[in-house]
Parts: structure tokens; C-alpha cells; sequence
């Protein structure tokens, strides 16, 4: 009987979800404007609920209704809204009306309470489709951010341990330390590494933006101004939200692939990205994706090594019998030979053995965003995803004649040497292994007239290192070839509660925010660190693994007051309590003035601040380097040591900052759009990774306080993170944009955007009492040009984009302005490399609409930086093995390079 009863329910349950299938009806169509082209991220919802969707990127929507006829309303900002009745399921074409009195693109990001457009926005906020970032041809979101938004910076680095497998991003110039980062409008967490390398951004630490598959996005916006107040610490120079694809109504497949026109740099990837759908308006948008990329070579080929061959020949690394590797031809050789190239090795390795370009990759991820309405006023939503790459970099060859490493040529003291034949000596190989977790659900709902919207974010980021093809000298015939070397993490967890409701002309808006932060390090393996370490890099040693948290928790207000149709004055106010350093107050105000239905003026004042990262407070380490042909160990000692505290150095504290912005924005006709703004930001107790701290101060006097702190850790330097210098950055942005231009029976569109940017350093370092007399090593001239001058002063980009038929093109062309490397101590050895203009052409043909190819050719003129003077200091060079600058950077050094990539939609 009861059996008998439960075969009933199912059967019920089952009728049940058969006949809401067969009532559901599914609604499909697409949307444009008068003059025929499609509008993207149209509201389309059912008349009368909640429940709706929005048109992707070629202008096309498909929602599912429970009954026919049906009326759906369409609304776009920029346009007027329109109702249309539906009453089969024939595809439905819709055709919006510009609304004159309302201007451009929605942007969700700089207002926490009502979405507002790109030229009626009270601040200036880039909107970059996913289109024009895949026109850039580069393969990863850093790239095409760099060449699509002028005010953006990211090259690959190299020789540069981790860094090389990150590449420090920033807005303006300000660091990667003062960019935010959002997805879908939550909090990405950093990424576990501080960049501790001779690069931009050195001491900093960043977000992981190569873990965001390009794939699984729809577009980013970019806010290029002051955020602390509304969106907390790091937003100092602005905010980058990348916004998830959402209900996509077909499955997509690229496939791409590319190589450099030297043969090398052989990249493939593939991706897909499908959604499944649940019924009214719930969806599972899903992208997963795979890759790989090869190392590029650029190294210098000077033949004699001016860097060890000078120690030698000045006599700073003493030659006899024991050093019997360096003989050439039985003749024990000379430091002069080893400067002149004048040895066998040498002559046969006029490139010194290096390998120096982009890094090695292999990566794969899974990214996911969904949302379920639950009923008319209630939304569950969720997304991330998980990114894992494997890279592999190279550090450093270490020549037969390699000061420091006694010996090494032996089989009994070298297992990479078996004996046989001149000994040829070994570059090591810098080995990542990178893993970046993102998840935020939430669900968004109206409680007491007010909209709200509560979630929880993870997000985690580790590295790995693997030090491989090296040995630890002073292990002998027992060292390992390969060492674990430890790991950093850094993880989040977040909770956010926001609500928003409009009284009229009023729009307030408020919330609150929870987070912990965790610091973690793990020690490598023993015999990566004992001794000297293993070379290239000593692995992380026990007492410098650490686990460390801290709390905080920040509220704040928002305010919109639309006085009239044309004047907006709007504010903002944040507090934030941290576990470690204390509270920050941070406020601002803004507002908009319409000239008409044309043009806008808009402006900004704010104060920020940027909390000192989890990182930068707790990191610590030594080092082995090799300096006057002489190994020595530095130490990095993290901002709560004793031994830190004993130099008198400061506990760090927050970095605050006044931003004020300005600008115009005209929009002369339907497809006509310009924008000026003019932006000045000072921001104030900057924290610095000092330089190297010895036992003499700046005058060579000794300083018998600091040489006994070195002797007691028995090394012979030190470094620290420290809040030392004040900055003001200033300058412009102008954009053009001119689309939908009739030219030769197809459509034409322009592109224009300036970045003009410059940072000075406003008044002294500052300088412990007790180090007073290290001001210059604390922060030399080499360190301040990476603060003021290691980013280009200008970048300007013009392009064309032009479609006739099926076959669509791209030219743009970026400039990149001049970057200048100082000296750590001699004006005179300074270089500026001058400013160079990189050309990429993509072309594109549309086989069917289910089938695209479209080929790339970046740096089509095979455009370099200039190349490195060193002026008589081997230092600057190593010796010649770099030809081009690293320390400071323009667009890296791979000359020209092909892809080609095929869409598949379906």
C-alpha cells in the first residue's frame, strides 16, 4: 500500500514538472538601434514581476515565459524604454529609440546605490568589452588591459624570481599596491606575493590578474579615480571591476595560437563557455579553459663579461691554481681574458648562457557565475572559479667562472658536472606553482522598501617554489639538483551586507563589511636553505614560516541628490577598523553638471587610504647574494621584529591620500564622444622596501649599533618595510571615440585616448633617529625612479576599427612615452629611453554565424626599447647579459609575434 502510495507522489511530482516544462515558453530575439546596430546589456524584463534577463554582447537575449502572450519591456540607459507584446514564439526583433535627454553605456561601478552611465557619471569610468580586449591580440586580461586603456600598466618581467610570473599592474602610475579589485562588484582577494625584485612595484604587492580567464568575461570597468570611501583600502588610484558573463544563449569554443617571428614564444589555448538554464531568469554560466606558452630569449650577446671579469681583473676575486676552470687552452686565464671574452666558454657562449624573456606556462581554470531568482523580490547569485598555472623562469647563469662557488668545476663538489670534459657551468630554473581560488553567494532581496544585497567572498592565492637544475655548494657531492623551496598564501574571507533605496530625487545608500586576512609561509626543504642555500635562491627558512591573521570591519553612507534633471551633487563617507594598526576615516564628494543634452561637467574631491598589506607587515627572509665576489646573507626582517624595532624603524600604519579629479564630457552626436579629465593625487607615509642597511652609513662613517644587529643575525645587510615618502601624482586623460562612420559601403569606427602622467616626491625620506644618517640607502636614486619614473609619462593610443560585410579589422597603434633609470648614485650614468609606438593589425572573417577566424600581428614593426648604456658601470647590465631595460619598463622585448584564433558558436 504505501509503495503503491509513493509511486502515486512520483508520478504527480513528475506530471507536475512535465506540464510547467510544457507551459514554459521560451522567447528569443535580438535588439538594435535605429541605425542597425545591436545593443548590448538591454534590460529585458516580464511585465509586471521581477523576473528577466539582458541582451550579450551581439545584442541577443532568450527568456523563458510561463504563458503566451506575453509583454516584455526593453530599457537601456541612453534609450527609451519600450514595451512589446509577444505572441508565438517567432523570434522578435526590437528596435530602441535613442532618449536625447540621457546619455551613454551603463556602468554599475562608482555608485554603490543607483547604476548610472559612462558620460553621466559624476566620475570617470572606462566600460571595455570583451571585444575590444580580444582585438588587442594579446593573450591574457594584464595585456589587453595595457593596450586597450591608457592609464593601465603591465609588462612581463624576467630574471625576477616570482615576479616574472605575476607582472606588477597598476592605474596612473600609483603602484600596484593602489588599485582595487572587483569582480562582479566584490573584492578580489591579492595575490601571496610581495615584489621584492628590481622591477615596477617593487615592495608592493598586487591582484592576480592572470587568474581571471578572459573566456568568462563580459567586459570591465575601470573607475580612474579616488574609491577608499565607497569601496575601502586600495582604491587609491582607482578600481577595476571585472563583471562575469551572464545568461549567454549559445555555447562558444576559441581556439587560438601564436608564435614570435624569431621562432620562439609558441603559445596555444583553448576555451569554452556554455550556460544552462533553469527556467525564468536562473542560469549557470560555466567557462573552462587550457593553456600553454613557451619562453622567449632576448638576451644580450657581449661576448666578454664586463661584470665578473672586472672583479677579477681588479683583483676584488683572487685567480690561482685552485680556480683551474677558468684555463683556456692549459693557460690559466685572466681577469682581463674573462672581460675580453679570451676564454674557450666564452668564445662558444658569446651570450653569457642566458635566458632572458617571457616566462614558460601551462595553466588550466574553471570559472563559474549563476543566478536563481528564488520570486519576484528575492535572487540568489553565485560565482568563481579556480586557476591553476605551472611557469618556469630562469635566473642567473652561473658561468664556469661564477665568483663564490670554490671548486665547483670538481664531480665530487658539482653533481651537475660529471667529469667529463671542460666544465660548462648551469643556469637554474625559477619553477612556480600558482593556484588562485575565488567564491562569493549572496543573494539580493527588498527588505523594509529597501534593496539589499548580502554575500560572502573566499579568495585565496598561493605560489609554490621549485628551484630546480641547481645545487647548494656547501652540501658537496650530496646536494640535491632540484629543492622545494616553501610557499607564500594569502586568503580572504569577506562579508558584506549593502542596501539602497531612492526617495524621489534622493538616492541613499549604505553597508557594512567584515574581513580576515591570513599571511601564511612555509619552509622549503633543509637542504634548500642550509649553508649558503641553494643557487639562484635559498629556499624560505623555518624562522621565516609564519601564519599570520588580522581583522577588519568598515561601514559606510552614500548619497545622491539629483537637485534637477542637470545637477548632481553626491558624497560619501567610510570608516575602517583594523586589528593591527587601527581606524581610518574616509570621505568624499562629487558632482555633475549637464550643459545641455550634450556635455557634462563633472569633478571630485576625496581622501583614502591604503591599509600597509598583511605581507608587507610580517614578511621576512634571507638571502644569499653574491656581492665583491663575496658570498653574503641578507636579511629581510618583518616590521614586528625586535631587531627592527632595535633601528628604531616604526610600526607600519596607513598610507592616506587627498585625490582631486575634474573633467568635461561632450557628446556630440549619437556616435561622437569625448572626455577630458584632469586628476591630482598626494598620497602621504608611502610604505617603502628600504634599501640594503650595512654597518656604514650614506658618508662611509660606521654606525657600531647596526654592525652589532648584523653580527648578532650574522649577516651582512638588512631590509625592511618602512612608511618613508610622500608622492603627488598628477595628470590627464582624453578620449575620443567616433563609431558607425559610412565609409565605402561599411562602417568605420575611431578610437582615441591619451594618458599624460607625472610623479614627484614631496619633501624628505623619512629616516629613524637612529638611522639618520642612512637616508639614501633607506631609499636611493635607482629606488625613487621606480616610484616616479619606471611607468611611461605618456600613452596614447589612436585606432580604427572598420566592418564591411563579414570581415572586420582593427589597426591601433599605442605610444608608449619615455621611462628614465637612475643611478643608485651617479647622475651621470642615468639613461632615459625614449618613447616608441607599438602597432597591432587584426583582421577578422565571419565564415557563418557560427564560425569566426581572425588572425593578429602585435608589434607589427618589430619595434624594441632602446637598448641599455650602461656608461662604465657593468652593474647596470650584469656585464651585457640584458640588452633591454627591466628595472623600469615600457612594453617588453619580444618584437613582433602571430595568432591566429577561430570562434565556434553554437
Amino acid at each position: 500500500m504505501n509503495k503503491q502510495i509513493n509511486q502515486k507522489r512520483w508520478l504527480i511530482l513528475l506530471l507536475i514538472c512535465y506540464s510547467t516544462t510544457i507551459m514554459a515558453q521560451t522567447i528569443s530575439g535580438k535588439v538594435e538601434d535605429l541605425q542597425g546596430n545591436v545593443i548590448p546589456f538591454v534590460n529585458v524584463i516580464i511585465k509586471g514581476t521581477l523576473n528577466g534577463t539582458e541582451t550579450n554582447m551581439d545584442g541577443e537575449f532568450s527568456i523563458n515565459v510561463a504563458k503566451l502572450p506575453t509583454i516584455l519591456v526593453f530599457s537601456s540607459v541612453g534609450f527609451k524604454t519600450q514595451e512589446v507584446s509577444v505572441n508565438d514564439k517567432a523570434s522578435v526583433k526590437v528596435i530602441l529609440e535613442e532618449d536625447k535627454g540621457i546619455l551613454d553605456e551603463v556602468v554599475i561601478t562608482g555608485n554603490r546605490a543607483k547604476p548610472r552611465t559612462i558620460l553621466d557619471s559624476a566620475v570617470p569610468i572606462d566600460n571595455v568589452g570583451v571585444r575590444e580586449l580580444q582585438a588587442t591580440g594579446q593573450t591574457n586580461i594584464d595585456q589587453m588591459l595595457t593596450f586597450a586603456v591608457p592609464s593601465y600598466n603591465s609588462t612581463n618581467q624576467t630574471i625576477s624570481d616570482a615576479t616574472a610570473h605575476f607582472d606588477p599592474a597598476d592605474l596612473r602610475g600609483l603602484g600596484p599596491s593602489r588599485t582595487l579589485v572587483l569582480v562582479n562588484g566584490k573584492r578580489k582577494n591579492q595575490s601571496a606575493l610581495v615584489y621584492v625584485n628590481d622591477t615596477p612595484g617593487k615592495g608592493e604587492v598586487g591582484t592576480d590578474m592572470k587568474s581571471i580567464p578572459t573566456a568568462a568575461i563580459e567586459r570591465v570597468e575601470i573607475l580612474r579615480d579616488g574609491a577608499s570611501a565607497q569601496y575601502g583600502s586600495d582604491a587609491v588610484a582607482g578600481v577595476v571591476n571585472i563583471i562575469l558573463k551572464k545568461n549567454i544563449d549559445y555555447t562558444q569554443v576559441n581556439i587560438n595560437s601564436g608564435i614570435t617571428s624569431r621562432g620562439d614564444g609558441f603559445n596555444a589555448d583553448a576555451d569554452v563557455n556554455h550556460t544552462i538554464t533553469f527556467g525564468e531568469g536562473r542560469f549557470l554560466n560555466a567557462s573552462l579553459g587550457v593553456g600553454y606558452q613557451d619562453y622567449t630569449n632576448r638576451a644580450g650577446s657581449p661576448g666578454g663579461d664586463g661584470l665578473f671579469g672586472s672583479l677579477y681583473d681588479s683583483g676584488a676575486i683572487p685567480i690561482g691554481a685552485a680556480d683551474g676552470y677558468l684555463a683556456t687552452d692549459g693557460v690559466i686565464a685572466t681577469g682581463a681574458d674573462i672581460l675580453n671574452g679570451n676564454t674557450d666558454w666564452l668564445r662558444e657562449n658569446p651570450d653569457l648562457g642566458m635566458i632572458i624573456g617571457q616566462p614558460e606556462m601551462k595553466k588550466g581554470d574553471i570559472y563559474l557565475n549563476s543566478e536563481y531568482p528564488l520570486n519576484e523580490n528575492t535572487k540568489l547569485y553565485a560565482f568563481g572559479g579556480f586557476n591553476i598555472r605551472q611557469g618556469k623562469s630562469f635566473a642567473l647563469y652561473r658561468t664556469p667562472y661564477f665568483p663564490g662557488i670554490p671548486g665547483q668545476n670538481s664531480s665530487e663538489d658539482n653533481v651537475l658536472y660529471d667529469g667529463t670534459g671542460a666544465y660548462q657551468g648551469f643556469q637554474p630554473t625559477f619553477e612556480t606553482d600558482i593556484k588562485d581560488i575565488l567564491f562569493t553567494a549572496g543573494g539580493q532581496f527588498a527588505i523594509g522598501g529597501f534593496n539589499a544585497d548580502l554575500s560572502t567572498t573566499y579568495g585565496m592565492n598561493q605560489v609554490d617554489y621549485t628551484i630546480g637544475n641547481t645545487i647548494n655548494p656547501s652540501l658537496g657531492a650530496n646536494s640535491p639538483t632540484q629543492f622545494d623551496a616553501g610557499a607564500y598564501a594569502f586568503g580572504n574571507i569577506i562579508g558584506n551586507l549593502d542596501v539602497n533605496r531612492s526617495f524621489g530625487k534622493v538616492t541613499m545608500g549604505a553597508g557594512v563589511e567584515a574581513r580576515q586576512e591570513r599571511f601564511k609561509v612555509t619552509e622549503g626543504q633543509s637542504e634548500s636553505y642550509v649553508g649558503g642555500g641553494a643557487q639562484s635562491f635559498p629556499g624560505i627558512q623555518p624562522s621565516n614560516a609564519l601564519n599570520e591573521t588580522r581583522t577588519n570591519i568598515g561601514a559606510y553612507g552614500t548619497l545622491d541628490w539629483d537637485i534637477s534633471e542637470r545637477f548632481l551633487i553626491g558624497g560619501a563617507v567610510r570608516y575602517e577598523n583594523y586589528s593591527d594598526f587601527g581606524g581610518n576615516t574616509s570621505w568624499k564628494v562629487n558632482s555633475r553638471y549637464k550643459l545641455g543634452e550634450a556635455g557634462v561637467l563633472r569633478a571630485s574631491y576625496s581622501t583614502g587610504f591604503r591599509a600597509p598589506s598583511l605581507h608587507q607587515v610580517f614578511l621576512s627572509n634571507i638571502q644569499t647574494l653574491v656581492t665583491g665576489g663575496r658570498i653574503e646573507n641578507q636579511g629581510t626582517f618583518n616590521n614586528v621584529s625586535p631587531v627592527v624595532r632595535r633601528l628604531g624603524v616604526a610600526p607600519l600604519f596607513a598610507e592616506t591620500s587627498k585625490n582631486i579629479s575634474a573633467g568635461l564630457t561632450v557628446k556630440a552626436s549619437t556616435n561622437f564622444t569625448i572626455s577630458l579629465d584632469y586628476y591630482n593625487v598626494r598620497v602621504d607615509d608611502r610604505v617603502l622596501f628600504s634599501g640594503e642597511i650595512n654597518g656604514e652609513d650614506d658618508n662611509g662613517v660606521a654606525n657600531a649599533a647596526v654592525q652589532q644587529i648584523l653580527d648578532d643575525n650574522s649577516i651582512k645587510s638588512i631590509k625592511f618595510f618602512i612608511n618613508a615618502i610622500n608622492t603627488i601624482t598628477q595628470g590627464f586623460d582624453y578620449t575620443m571615440r567616433y563609431k558607425n562612420i559610412d565609409f565605402a559601403s561599411g562602417k568605420l569606427g575611431l578610437n582615441l585616448a591619451l594618458n599624460v602622467n607625472r610623479t614627484n616626491l614631496e619633501g624628505d625620506t623619512e629616516t629613524p633617529t637612529s638611522l639618520g644618517g642612512y637616508k639614501n640607502k633607506i631609499f636611493n636614486r635607482k629606488e625613487q625612479s621606480r616610484v616616479i619614473s619606471a611607468r611611461p609619462n605618456m600613452k596614447f593610443l589612436f585606432g580604427g576599427d572598420y566592418k564591411i560585410g563579414k570581415f572586420k579589422t582593427n589597426l591601433n597603434n599605442t605610444y608608449f612615452g619615455e621611462v628614465t633609470w637612475q643611478h643608485a648614485s651617479d647622475p651621470a650614468k642615468d639613461q632615459t629611453f625614449k618613447g616608441k609606438v607599438v602597432t597591432n593589425l587584426s583582421l577578422g572573417y565571419d565564415f557563418s554565424d557560427s564560425i569566426s577566424f581572425s588572425a593578429q600581428v602585435n608589434n607589427l614593426f618589430d619595434v624594441f626599447p632602446d637598448e641599455i648604456d650602461p656608461k662604465g658601470d657593468p652593474a647596470t647590465n650584469l656585464g651585457g647579459r640584458f640588452k633591454y631595460p627591466w628595472e623600469v619598463n615600457q612594453f617588453g622585448f619580444n618584437g613582433t609575434s602571430f595568432r591566429g584564433s577561430l570562434t565556434f558558436k553554437f
